[in-house]
């Protein structure tokens, strides 16, 4: 890595995750050894968060957060993102618990985190104003990036999902439902994280779009998206539904203050 992003916490959301967490934490711990990990479990009923606390234990960069039941992957985040900033972390990163997002690819995510404003790291996609990065997303869809394991309408829901995202809201990015990311601190600290209600990939494509419209820079850079072998998928036809809804409105709503704009621009320049 260049000089390092900082202090780094990986907020790591559970929920009947006990086949796949324990080794995905001993990789994350191998992989960036500098970072501190928060375990942020929704009571699962097969005792990851006890399997949680017992790395914890003998692992002092490990935290858990219990919570009281499942609320959704959103409100997990955000509880993770608060405990990050409150304890002044510098850099704070979404991983799944599952395997699907491989630890030994996170350097290269704070690598661009951390990296001078020179423009976007090769083979990456960026959006937001020049500078250095505020949030790195580690993209399937860029150059290089790519999935393995996976059946092809899960890749067509997600090549079309993310289209959609770009038409309806004009977000520049290939992965905007990507959930291997890395927010600097200040990003967050400079958005209404208790206003955000998303689930999902919902949750994803709002917090992406909240960091543009501050006037943040999100760059993507590729990983390769691996699917579980153990545990079960969260995705539901309720995730997918929130998310083509939400987008939808929030597409309705930029469209509108768009023509809003435009009407006022023609009655200041009205002769």
């Amino acid at each position: 890595m260049n000089d390092g992003p900082g202090r780094v916490l990986v907020v790591v959301p559970t929920y009947d995750e006990a086949l796949t967490l324990p080794g995905t934490l001993a990789r994350l711990r191998a992989a960036v050894p500098a970072a501190d990990v928060l375990v942020v479990d929704d009571a699962s009923p097969d005792g990851t968060g006890d399997l949680a606390d017992t790395v914890a234990g003998r692992d002092a960069a490990v935290h858990v957060l219990h919570r009281a039941g499942k609320e959704g992957l959103g409100a997990a985040y955000v509880a993770g993102f608060g405990w990050a900033l409150e304890r002044g972390y510098d850099v704070v990163v979404e991983m799944d618990a599952d395997g699907s997002h491989r630890p030994e690819e996170l350097p290269r995510l704070l690598d661009a985190l951390a990296a001078a404003p020179a423009g976007a790291p090769d083979g990456a996609a960026s959006a937001g104003r020049s500078g250095r990065a505020d949030l790195v997303i580690g993209s399937r869809w860029v150059p290089g990036g790519e999935v393995e394991n996976w059946p092809w309408h899960r890749e067509v829901l997600s090549r079309g999902g993310n289209a959609y995202v770009r038409l309806a809201l004009g977000l520049r990015l290939r992965d905007a439902t990507a959930g291997f990311r890395a927010y600097r601190a200040d990003a967050l600290r400079a958005l209404d994280l208790a206003a955000v209600e998303s689930h999902g990939y919902c949750f994803q494509v709002d917090m992406a779009w909240r960091v543009a419209r501050a006037g943040g820079r999100v760059v993507e850079v590729p990983i390769t998206f691996v699917e579980r072998t153990a545990g079960r998928s969260k995705m539901s036809r309720a995730i997918v539904a929130e998310a083509l809804w939400k987008v939808t409105v929030w597409g309705a709503r930029r469209r509108a203050e768009q023509l809003a704009s435009f009407v006022r621009r023609g009655r200041t320049h009205r002769p």
